[in-house]
């Protein structure tokens, strides 16, 4: 079905990274005879050599193995090149390797920082240690052969002259996580050495059912055009774009029969933020309303364009600051709404609480008509187009991921009992739960995918996990979310700011200058907030700890309500105090940027 490139344009699958004094270059080792690149360690220019050049020093180049260029990033004194250090294969797509990103590395081109003043030197410093953040990126994923930024359905529709392209030029841009770095190397036209990159998650199993084989796929796109961290990036900017907006793709193939059925998820699509401020849920600000219906009907647009008809599930609360920001929506929502996009509000915590997540059966009563109508791609063992899908199931809460993914794993799960009944597989009353294996592979597959998805945006596996990876509540899991939410609450107030920084760094989001204000700040008790912190959370958590390990003795013995009470008390007096000198707590430094 889907047919290899040029082989001319190929990408190179190993190399070796030689460091000269003056520049590094690029070998490839895979047997294509390719040419080397040359990456110049004063400037950060870039050209194509013959072979890798003689060593004039009496320094011994260091040589190491390297699986892929991810980019070239300018900052302020010098130029860095991202390469693979390490990979490691999670499957294939469509007969294709598909890769994992296990480790990076950044290495500098810094012969410029000798000449700077010392200002640029400590700007640099700080810039230095965002790349280091960045290395530790989650969730990176790449192919060699295949364009994994384009669904099956869009991949399958490509023209005959875009299959021969290389893979970044088939690429959907929105989806590649190094799209900004590969500019110097698009610039310099290196095709073999352009590795267009997708953050988010992938993730496969095959199951018995009869005499059958089934294999299924399920694939995550992370959007990078409003990329960031849960706390530091909600919302949508003023052209639509949104935060943590992912395509989640269930891809399955059976008896020569491929399926593909896609699913998106975005922030709510105005323009609103939450000021970290140590509170745990800090306040909802809307900001700008009377652009509202202007952003709304800009992100439906995009979407329309992209996946035809659109039904929105709004999943929030019809109470409190959610309440406020689910209003304005659904007030916007209706300069938008017509016969190809429609708005549909399920309070998802009013009507399925924290436990019951099985009364989502009743939003599926609301959307079959257009779950069944819109359909799915499937093709024959010819590979060819038998349905198509016409229309898209748009699905947000608040962070868009723990209702979110309990409700994108039930709508998946429909989808996957439908196509079976549709390739004679099911009968028309059998579902997945008569199959174990099939089952509990299933609901594993979601439940990593939602964690992945939650990772990369929360800095935790999602809430509400048992329930997609068991079909229920447990008490381990309930307990989980509790320690899963304490954490988000560090990340988001204490981590989250420098790796959002991070991100912007990679992304393009900052024009480098150096700024006379950004002088290191000598303010009182820096290095104290630094070492309190950590010591009020621990004190914070072991009283919430005691507290729970005394209530759960309290059918034994009712003193241990009252020890409870006081170990309660103590973790919400340190909390209080943590919380009453928050400017002290949270303050970070900031990088001196401005928009592209």
């Amino acid at each position: 079905m889907m047919e290899k490139g040029d082989p001319s344009k190929k990408l190179y699958t190993r190399m070796r990274l030689w460091e000269f004094p003056d520049q590094y270059v690029v070998e490839p080792t895979d047997g294509s005879c390719g040419s080397c690149l040359e990456i110049s360690r004063v400037d950060g220019s870039v050209k194509l050599i013959d072979e890798v050049p003689e060593c004039r020093s009496v320094r011994v180049p260091k040589i190491q193995k390297i699986f892929g260029v991810i980019g070239i990033l300018k900052l302020l004194a010098g130029s860095y090149v991202l390469v693979i250090t390490d990979r490691e294969c999670v499957g294939s797509y469509f007969g294709h390797p598909i890769f994992k990103i296990s480790s990076m590395k950044f290495f500098p081109c810094d012969h410029s920082l000798r000449n700077s003043t010392a200002e640029q030197k400590t700007m640099e410093a700080q810039f230095t240690a965002l790349l280091n953040v960045a290395e530790r990126t989650p969730g990176l994923y790449f192919s060699y052969d295949v364009n994994i930024t384009l669904s099956a359905q869009r991949l399958h529709d490509l023209g005959d002259e875009s299959k021969m392209l290389p893979l970044w030029r088939q690429a959907d841009p929105r989806f590649v996580w190094n799209n900004y770095m590969m500019e110097a190397l698009i610039d310099n036209k290196l095709d073999p050495f352009l590795l267009p990159v997708v953050q988010g998650s992938f993730h496969n199993f095959q199951a018995a059912i009869g005499k059958d084989i089934i294999d299924v796929t399920l694939i995550a796109r992370r959007c990078n055009r409003r990329a960031g961290t849960r706390m530091w990036r909600r919302g949508a900017d003023s052209d639509g774009f949104v935060a943590n907006f992912v395509e989640s793709e269930q891809i399955i193939q059976l008896k020569g029969c491929t399926t593909s059925f896609v699913q998106v998820r975005g922030s709510i699509p105005l323009l609103w933020n939450q000021i970290v401020d140590l509170t745990y849920k800090p306040k909802f600000e809307i900001v700008r309303i009377i652009e509202a219906p202007r952003v709304v009907e800009r992100h439906y647009l995009d979407l329309r364009k992209k996946y035809g008809n659109v039904l929105s599930i709004d999943l929030v609360n019809k109470h409190g600051g959610e309440g406020c920001l689910s209003e304005k929506f659904a007030n916007a929502m209706q300069h938008v709404a017509g016969d190809d996009v429609r708005y549909l509000h399920f309070d998802f915590h009013h009507i399925c609480g924290h436990v019951h997540f099985e009364r989502l059966s009743i939003l599926y009563d609301q959307i079959e008509d257009f779950f069944i109508k819109n359909g799915y791609l499937l093709l024959n063992e010819k590979g060819e187009k038998v349905e198509l899908q016409c229309g898209v199931l748009r699905t947000n809460c608040i962070d868009c991921l723990d209702r979110t993914n309990v409700t994108q794993s039930m709508l998946g799960r429909k989808m996957l009992e439908f196509q079976l009944r549709r390739l004679a597989t099911f009968d028309a009353e059998e579902t997945i739960s008569s199959h174990p294996n099939l089952d509990e592979s299933f609901k594993l597959l979601w439940a990593n995918h939602g964690d992945d998805i939650s990772i990369q945006y929360s800095g935790t596996p999602a809430l509400k996990g048992d329930f997609v990876r068991y079909g229920h509540r447990t008490a381990q899991g309930i307990l989980a979310d509790g320690c899963n939410a304490l954490t988000r609450y560090y990340l988001n107030n204490f981590v989250d700011g420098t790796k959002q920084d991070a991100v912007d760094l990679l992304q393009g989001h900052h024009i480098l200058s150096v700024s006379r204000d950004m002088k290191p700040s000598s303010q009182k008790g820096g290095i104290e907030t630094k070492a309190s912190f950590p010591l009020a959370l621990a004190l914070i958590l072991t009283g919430l700890l005691f507290a729970m390990l005394s209530l759960r003795k309290v059918r034994h013995n009712l003193q241990n309500l009252l020890y409870a009470m006081v170990w309660a008390s103590i973790s919400l007096g340190i909390a209080a105090f943590v919380r009453a000198n928050g400017r002290m707590f949270c303050n970070r430094p900031s990088l001196h940027q401005t928009r592209r």
